[in-house]
């Protein structure tokens, strides 16, 4: 006899498809990205665009609405409703949405991603500019399309698709609070002696070795990923296929390290999900914000410690000689130097939040009509003086540096900060819960430190909000007061600040 299959089954079902046919997606996007032919550019936008209608039209189909509306919520369980009120959320989104709109977009954000790659590598961003400001109108578009009955703003609308349930009023009052400690922090360390450089020559198969290493170390399952390099790196994929990338820079090895443990960050978060997640709502992050805490963690207050860069130093030894450091003391010091630059993801914890701080102001400043895409760059470099005191002279440097306005992901910056934020409250629980950590970050062992938050937080995927999920791995309320106070005592012991 068979098994009589229960409405909620035959919805997770009918759910299960529509999310594989994004896992596609995304990974044809890696594949854009890493190694797709530049030829292929055209025919890699229309497979996207058609990819996309197929999964939205399924996603607002009336089968779906008919499998959602049939299921009776008392008879689930804690995990079943979890399950139910995201696909609710994502039918909800996906109905004010037009199909065409959702084409145009993957069309135009693929285009527009190859073609910012060029206008970098020229430092030309009037080549960019058209492409930039479809995309914008586009996502106004959007925007205008989900936010409706909400009483949303604009960027609020599109806030959720990367943090749900926060407002830009949330993040101004954390961001307010973050400035001021910042800046002042800032102006005392520049008034000190500069740290040691790392300098000299690199050779690159070396650095593909030493991150290959450095990924194992923090416990990225090759079996289920692979590192490729990009021109921006960044993290793809859920479940038993989760791809980092990184980028090298013979001159700067320090560059490829830090990218290749922050984008294992992300990929441990989606690789210690619990399997019985795997195509589901819950089996993927539940947001940027939690995602960019996994990668800042791992990065900062676990990569860039003076236990781990002890450890570390050796490694730099055996892979490049003698680099001209007298010891691990000072290398953790050229490691964690500040310096006042251009490029946000080269940037030391001190001021990457100020980096942050910018773009997000000028995207509310878009969205909310105070600024046009023909004045961006001239904005940018404007206010890129005004923080850092820093004349602009190449687009790759300033407007053109990062890759996420090229694919459309308005409302993704600020969730970087609230990483940081929500990073520096776990670091504090982390060490208050793991005695023996610095002892085991000495000794290159970082099995303790992310088992903690594969227990606390991976292994939860998307079944709690992020609120709740950083606060019940904490035990406390999130507030940035636990990321100022390590900024703040990690930079006054380094520069001996009184």
């Amino acid at each position: 006899m068979n098994k009589t299959v229960s409405p909620f089954d035959e919805l997770f079902e009918f759910n299960k498809i529509t999310l594989a046919l994004k896992k596609v997606i995304e990974r044809n996007s890696w594949d854009q990205e890493a190694i797709m032919p530049t030829g292929a550019l055209e025919d890699r936008a229309e497979e996207q665009a058609s990819l996309m209608i197929i999964a939205h039209k399924r996603q607002t189909s009336g089968e779906f609405s008919d499998l959602v509306d049939s299921i009776e919520p008392e008879k689930l369980s804690k995990i079943e409703l979890r399950q139910l009120k995201l696909m609710k959320k994502d039918l909800t989104r996906a109905l004010k949405v037009p199909t065409g709109l959702v084409g145009a977009l993957a069309k135009e954000t693929t285009l527009a991603h190859s073609v910012w790659v060029n206008a970098r590598k020229n430092d030309n961003f009037q080549q960019f500019l058209p492409h930039f400001s479809k995309v914008l109108e586009l996502r106004k578009e959007e925007a205008d399309a989900i936010r409706q009955g909400s009483g949303l703003s604009r960027y609020d609308a599109l806030l959720q698709d990367y943090e749900p349930d926060v407002k830009s009023d949330h993040i101004d009052k954390i961001f307010n609070s973050l400035r001021p400690a910042l800046v002042d922090l800032r102006s005392r360390v520049l008034d000190q002696p500069p740290a040691q450089q790392i300098t000299g020559f690199f050779p690159l198969d070396k650095q593909r070795q030493i991150c290959s290493e450095i990924a194992h170390t923090f416990t990225y399952d090759f079996s289920r990923g692979r590192i490729d390099t990009a021109v921006h790196p960044f993290c793809s994929g859920s479940g038993n296929d989760v791809r980092i990338t990184t980028r090298f820079d013979e001159n700067d090895p320090l560059g490829s390290i830090y990218s290749t443990i922050h984008e294992v960050g992300h990929a441990l978060y989606e690789q210690n999900i619990e399997k019985k997640y795997n195509f589901s709502n819950i089996g993927r992050g539940v947001s940027m914000g939690v995602h960019e805490s996994q990668s800042r963690i791992l990065e900062n207050q676990l990569g860039r410690s003076e236990a781990f860069t002890s450890w570390l130093f050796h490694k730099f030894t055996h892979y490049f000689g003698d680099i001209g450091f007298e010891n691990s003391t000072s290398f953790y010091k050229a490691v964690n130097a500040v310096r006042n630059g251009f490029i946000r993801t080269e940037s030391d914890e001190l001021q990457y939040n100020l980096h942050v701080l910018l773009r997000y102001r000028l995207e509310r400043w878009l969205f909310d009509g105070d600024l046009i895409a023909d004045d961006l760059e001239s904005v940018w470099n404007e206010e890129f003086q005004k923080d850092f005191g820093l004349v602009i002279k190449h687009s790759s440097d300033g407007v053109l540096q990062d890759v996420h306005w090229s694919e459309g992901l308005f409302g993704y910056f600020p969730t970087y900060s609230l990483g940081n934020v929500y990073a520096g409250c776990l670091f504090e629980a982390m060490q208050g819960q793991l005695p023996e950590l610095d002892q085991n970050l000495n000794s290159g062992n970082l099995t303790e430190a992310t088992g903690w938050l594969a227990n606390s937080v991976h292994k939860h995927g998307s079944l709690y909000s992020p609120v709740d999920l950083i606060q019940g791995a904490c035990g406390f309320d999130i507030t940035a007061k636990p990321l100022i106070s390590y900024i703040e005592k990690k930079y006054s012991l380094m520069y001996g600040l009184t």
